[in-house]
């Protein structure tokens, strides 16, 4: 489905029953809506899940240019307000973690419970030079160039060995992501900060982060620290993709927190 929010055209998918709690899935750089699948198929039964393709990304427009992060988040509320939802649990994923805590920030009345996946939600001098690298690339190489490096990051090197059927639905994400979309949303990633001001969110939150993915979960951790009465999973064996690597257990875990 499609709806116009914030200048552009937004797409999303609802699944589960009418009236039931509205769950929210904000993807990362450079995947869709499809890499929510399991969560969907697993929440659906007993919450309105709502998933939608950031600014760029599957099937919503991608505008040239550079993206601001803060209108990605007036993006999420634009499609909100387009569908006429007053309040949401909000969880995101790397972008869509940096998302769910800058709306917790800055608009902590639209959100009942917040988790944020696998984002330290701030950059740094030297992710920012890693971002500017990989726009260059986009830019005079297209995608492809981009889906092994990526994958790389993104997944353990014992993940990688094993080869899951998942790491081919991500590429295939990774290389139909319009060059537009990644390097807009690549700019807005090279240049945000939710970390500073986590102290400030009084939500309930659950930052969860796999054990693989590099400084990820340290930072995490001190996200936690900062934000009173926050949860901290850390999921064992998986990467960047943590809710793709361990389905169960994350899924697990967003239970136990929304039922909380």
């Amino acid at each position: 489905m499609k709806t116009k929010a914030n200048g552009i055209t937004i797409d999303y998918q609802v699944d589960g029953p009418e009236g039931a709690p509205w769950l929210v899935f904000s993807n990362s750089l450079a995947t869709s809506t499809a890499m929510w699948d399991e969560q969907a198929a697993a929440l659906q039964s007993v919450f309105r899940v709502l998933r939608y393709d950031q600014r760029g990304h599957g099937g919503t427009e991608a505008p040239p240019g550079r993206y601001a992060f803060n209108t990605l988040l007036d993006d999420a509320l634009g499609l909100l307000d387009a569908l006429g939802i007053a309040s949401v649990h909000f969880a995101g994923l790397s972008m869509g973690g940096a998302t769910a805590l800058g709306l917790a920030e800055r608009h902590p009345e639209r959100l009942d419970r917040v988790i944020v996946c696998d984002s330290p939600c701030q950059s740094t001098p030297q992710s920012s030079q890693l971002w500017e690298q990989r726009i260059a690339v986009a830019q005079t190489q297209g995608m492809a160039a981009l889906v092994e490096p990526t994958i790389g990051r993104w997944f353990a090197p014992e993940t990688l060995a094993k080869n899951p059927p998942h790491l081919d639905k991500v590429r295939a994400m990774i290389r139909s992501t319009p060059v537009n979309g990644f390097i807009g949303c690549a700019a807005a990633l090279a240049n945000h900060d939710y970390a500073s001001a986590a102290a400030t969110v009084h939500r309930p939150v659950l930052f969860m982060a796999g054990e693989k993915d590099g400084a990820t979960p340290a930072a995490m951790r001190k996200l936690h620290e900062k934000v009173g009465g926050s949860r901290f999973i850390e999921l064992p064996g998986a990467g960047h993709i943590s809710n793709m690597d361990r389905p169960a257990e994350f899924n697990r875990a967003l239970r136990d927190f929304l039922g909380a």
